[in-house]
């Protein structure tokens, strides 16, 4: 009893805390939501303006992250709603409507009168009840120098069948909040976590709320059983029988000083289960162990429920965090979760085969056969990695090489299909590393649309479109491809600011002079590794002659690999900083020739 009390009290004292630091939290944001809620007004003034329903087929999305992309219930249709944008000066952030015809590979942008205002990171529901709805919940607008942010806690519903939006008003709902996840779990929608920020305090949740769709009511649910620690942006899957939810991975952040905050990327697994009849139900969390090949720790995924109730993962970001810098690892990989199962495994492809075989042990006896035996598995093995380069070149001339390196396909059982010898395919093409991209799934394909990925101080948004076939795991489709024209982006002036550090940071460069140097060596590894066209393009770096040592290679092309770093690397990167990382990616270049 008294070891059950303690813990009942630490339950208590932590929700007493949490309660605060929420109102810590509203009331300095309270100023700053205000002066962005005069900004909203405007935009759904002017949205209340339109009258009737106007849809205009049109070309592709804008490029943006964070925006929510659902398959309709009856129709071969997606729903792309909302985003975000940044152009390295301004945020811009949408509450436009788009429809993409799966069958005529067109899209149809709907305008219907007063549409949700404009926000990213919230989340969208598809139910089939009523002709087919879309649920929106939360998410984040940001003033225009993305300093200031207000957190939505509004509901709204679309009709599909009327192309009408209803902003639902229940009380008792969760507070203001983007990066939450919300699911369809029989006849309500369960919101879970998410976070709220202001410029000076930040508040990431763990709570559980329920939207009944018979009764159009809120509920918080009372939980028993160890929850996960509060986190935004983690994966939540209904299970298929209905009676729960999944929850894997996310991101949080605590602040360790005044000034310092540490981000954490989560990678357990947990499950919340209901119990008992419906209106006296009993929800309690349990820590899932899954077998198999769990995603290595990664946040801005995206995901989406494949067949059979398999929840789909692909790409993210590892951000690997210093007290004065962030570098990210950007992925491209997919990786699927058997709810079933409980079990990870990664989604390979496997590439168009020409000719089939099943594999066959042949058995012979002795040492040669074992030796025949080894020698057929070996030749059924799977292929290597393979690179592929693909080099953009942006409207205003920056040069983006993209490498990606595919895996060759995983084999699970014996009696997996695979080649025969000599029937080797084309490179397999996927898209580029990337976080924040829209996902869904539609009659057993899985749509991936936009992202972002960052080169340097520089963020390249994407409005490029794929899908892959989750039965057959063959290759990716493309339906869009990258245009290099809308990959804006306007270089902000150093501030006074920046030279007082960089004076003030003077003093202490002797100090740390060796520590720096590996540092921009890394950083000119990994931006050769993304920016390199050597493979394809090696006429264009210059050669190295014979007998020449790299110190007299990096002398006499010194100039040009400092335009190639600082191409990449954005106008605000310090000067010696670019000629560093520009010493680096000729030492790379020198060493691999």
């Amino acid at each position: 009893m008294g070891k059950k009390g303690k813990k009942e009290k630490k339950v208590k004292g932590a929700e007493k805390t949490a309660a605060k630091m929420e109102k810590k939290v509203s009331k300095r944001s309270k100023r700053e939501e205000e002066d962005l809620e005069a900004l909203i007004a405007e935009f759904q003034s002017l949205d209340a303006k339109k009258t009737q329903v106007v849809e205009t087929t049109c070309p592709p999305p804008s490029p943006r992250l964070n925006g929510s992309l659902s398959a309709h219930p009856e129709k071969d249709e997606l729903i792309l709603f909302g985003g975000e944008f940044f152009n390295g000066k301004k945020t811009y952030l949408y509450n436009d409507l788009f429809f993409y015809n799966i069958r005529k590979n067109t899209w149809v942008k709907s305008e219907i009168p007063n549409p949700p205002p404009p926000r990213c990171s919230h989340q969208a529901v598809v139910v089939p009840q009523g002709g087919g709805q879309l649920w929106v919940f939360g998410g984040e607008f940001a003033s225009p120098n993305g300093e200031q942010f207000y957190h939505y806690k509004d509901l709204w519903v679309l009709h599909l069948a009327t192309h009408t939006w209803e902003n639902i008003k229940a009380p008792g709902g969760p507070s203001g909040r983007s990066g939450h996840r919300m699911v369809l779990s029989k006849k309500q929608l369960l919101v879970f976590g998410g976070f709220h920020e202001s410029t000076r305090d930040f508040i990431y949740y763990n709570d559980v709320y329920s939207f009944s769709l018979d009764t159009f009511s809120w509920s918080r649910l009372s939980t028993s059983g160890s929850a996960p620690s509060p986190r935004s942006a983690c994966q939540m899957t209904s299970t298929p029988d209905g009676m729960g939810v999944i929850i894997y991975g996310g991101y949080s952040k605590v602040r360790v000083k005044k000034d310092v905050e540490k981000g954490t990327i989560h990678s357990d697994m947990f499950l919340l289960k209901r119990e008992g009849k419906d209106g006296q139900e009993k929800w309690s969390w349990s820590r899932l162990n899954p077998s198999g090949n769990k995603p290595p720790p990664r946040s801005g995924f995206s995901l989406a429920v494949g067949p059979a109730g398999r929840a789909v993962l692909f790409g993210g970001v590892c951000d690997e965090e210093e007290e004065e810098s962030l570098e990210g690892d950007f992925y491209n990989d997919l990786y699927l979760y058997d709810t079933v199962k409980n079990r990870w495994f990664p989604g390979m492809l496997r590439g168009n085969k020409t000719e089939k075989k099943k594999r066959r042990r042949v058995k012979k006896g002795g040492a040669e056969g074992e030796e025949a035996e080894r020698e057929e598995e070996e030749a059924a093995a799977p292929q290597g990695p393979t690179e592929i380069i693909k080099e953009i070149v942006t409207e205003d001339g920056t040069v983006m090489t993209i490498k990606e390196v595919i895996p060759g396909p995983e084999v699970e059982e014996e009696e997996e299909e695979e080649e025969e010898d000599g029937s080797a395919t084309a490179p397999l093409i996927e898209p580029c590393p990337r976080s924040s991209a829209m996902a869904t799934v539609r009659q057993g394909k899985l749509y991936l649309y936009g992202g972002m990925f960052e080169v340097g101080d520089r963020q390249f948004t994407l409005n490029d479109f794929y899908c892959l076939d989750l039965h057959k795991m063959d290759q990716w489709e493309v339906l869009v491809e990258m245009d290099p024209k809308t990959q804006e982006w306007l270089e902000e002036s150093e501030s006074e600011d920046d030279e007082e550090e960089e004076e003030a940071a003077k003093g202490a460069e002797g100090e740390e002079e060796e520590s720096e140097e590996e540092s921009e060596d890394e950083e000119g590894k990994r931006l050769f590794s993304l920016f390199d066209g050597r493979h394809l393009y090696e006429e264009e770096h210059p050669a190295v002659q014979e007998g020449e040592t790299v110190t007299d290679y990096q002398n006499r092309t010194e100039q040009y690999w400092i335009g190639l770093a600082r191409a990449n690397m954005g106008s605000d990167a310090k000067d010696k900083k670019v000629a560093k990382v520009a010493l680096a990616m000729a030492k790379v270049f020198y060493e691999d020739q």
